[in-house]
């Protein structure tokens, strides 16, 4: 069973969404199976810096250690959030905050996972998307987004999430990933990876989303072989609200996101449950929908 091991487990979980008070109340009941247990978290915990720090915090107190990396929901600038800052400004006070707290964070050293089915270097990523995933017949980024906007298909993003000072979401884009794939060039090559990005990193898990124009917003061609050129034994997202484990060129992929309510509410699994990645599960995991 999870987290039976005294040595304790690499586990994760995102999409906390911790505003609504069904999931608030999963982080409060939220915690390890080992006080040797470290948490990776996916992104996507709240849309305000005081939510933000709240569950952070509370997983901080509870968990070894905790590793963060950011969704979109945390660039967002919510008019209701007393906290204004957007883009780099908001980002790089989250990652203050999170310091504060010890959460590790994307501006931190990758720290080295030393219990059972490592060592592994974990690895939390802030690379965004550039709107490369398109559907076929859409060659242009204008082209896909005319076309969400004709079918109301349109990321909250394109409102919420400001890219300042860079003039647009894809420079930025192009920003993180030229500073983080030099950070990865430079990593200890003997230890395999395992890569924590809010997006996912290979396209494949956009293939079963309802409304395929969506996955523009879901990350970027350019980390399509980031799973192999970085030896993951493992790649952690969430974004999709679809958790899941599926295997890309013998890479394990798991979403580990909760989503809203009216989605974890239609699965047999309950909700708030943390996925374990290392070591390694046995066996076939079950579908979590």
């Amino acid at each position: 069973m999870l987290g039976e091991d005294t040595e304790g487990s690499l586990v994760a979980i995102s999409d906390l969404h911790v505003g609504y008070k069904e999931n608030r109340a999963l982080v409060e009941a939220l915690r390890p199976a080992s006080p040797r247990d470290w948490l990776i978290v996916a992104g996507d915990v709240a849309d305000t810096v005081a939510d933000i720090e709240w569950a952070l915090g509370t997983l901080a107190g509870r968990f070894d250690t905790v590793i963060w990396a950011p969704g979109n929901h945390e660039l967002w600038t919510p008019p209701a959030d007393p906290v204004t800052l957007r883009g780099v400004d908001r980002y790089e006070l989250l990652v203050r905050r999170c310091r504060d707290l010890g959460v590790v964070t994307p501006e931190d050293d990758y720290r080295v996972w030393r219990g059972p089915g490592g060592p592994a270097l974990v690895a939390p990523l802030f690379l965004l998307y550039d709107y490369s995933w398109r559907p076929p017949g859409f060659d242009t980024r204008e082209a896909a987004l005319a076309e969400a906007y004709r079918t109301g298909i349109v990321c909250t993003d394109e409102f919420m999430l400001h890219p300042d000072p860079y003039p647009s979401r894809q420079e930025w884009c192009a920003a993180r990933l030229t500073e983080t794939a030099r950070r990865l060039d430079a990593r200890d090559p003997q230890l395999p990876t395992v890569l924590v990005n809010h997006w996912p990193l290979d396209r494949h898990p956009t293939e079963v989303l309802r409304y395929p124009i969506f996955a523009q917003w879901c990350g970027t061609e350019a980390t399509a072989d980031w799973h192999r050129r970085f030896a993951a034994t493992t790649v952690v997202y969430g974004h999709l609200h679809i958790p899941r484990t599926t295997w890309k060129d013998g890479v394990r992929f798991e979403e580990v996101s909760v989503g809203y309510p009216r989605e974890w509410r239609q699965r047999s699994v309950p909700p708030g449950r943390v996925r374990q990645i290392l070591p390694a599960p046995t066996g076939t995991p079950a579908p979590l929908w």
